[in-house]
């Protein structure tokens, strides 16, 4: 793993310290533009849903401008370590960065692979299937 990939599972894991304290917040995510800035979130927990850590991260980064972002990486609050992200941000990670690597795995052995890696088989929206005609001026006789 390269030491950029290790200098976002300490940031995640920073957040997760300062901040993930309770059950509101239990998760810390890092995410890595190209141009190397990262941006963090933690996950909103509540009864009737919320949004995971990694989505909030992603909200962080296009507050700022970013619209590709590279790496991500979630992490668990009281050492639980990196987690896999859940089905709807692997779906949602998929839809806005195709490209984009996932920090997975146990803390001794971890590894950047591409989301859809973890997400074979994925849904497709139909927009994203059919091609748009493009429209052209009609043909003059």
């Amino acid at each position: 793993m390269r030491d950029t990939d290790r200098a976002l599972v300490q940031a995640a894991t920073a957040v997760a310290k300062l901040r993930c304290r309770g059950d509101n917040h239990t998760v810390a995510a890092a995410a890595r533009s190209a141009d190397g800035r990262v941006f963090t979130g933690v996950n909103v927990y509540h009864f009737t849903g919320g949004p995971c850590a990694e989505v909030v991260a992603i909200g962080a980064a296009a507050t700022q401008g970013v619209g590709e972002l590279e790496t991500i990486v979630a992490v668990g609050d009281r050492g639980r370590g990196v987690l896999p992200p859940c089905g709807r941000c692997r779906q949602v990670l998929l839809d806005y960065f195709p490209s984009i690597q996932v920090i997975v795995g146990p803390m001794d052995a971890l590894r950047a692979v591409p989301v859809a890696e973890l997400l074979p088989d994925t849904f497709v929206w139909a927009d994203q299937q059919v091609e748009v005609p493009v429209s052209r001026p009609a043909a003059e006789d």
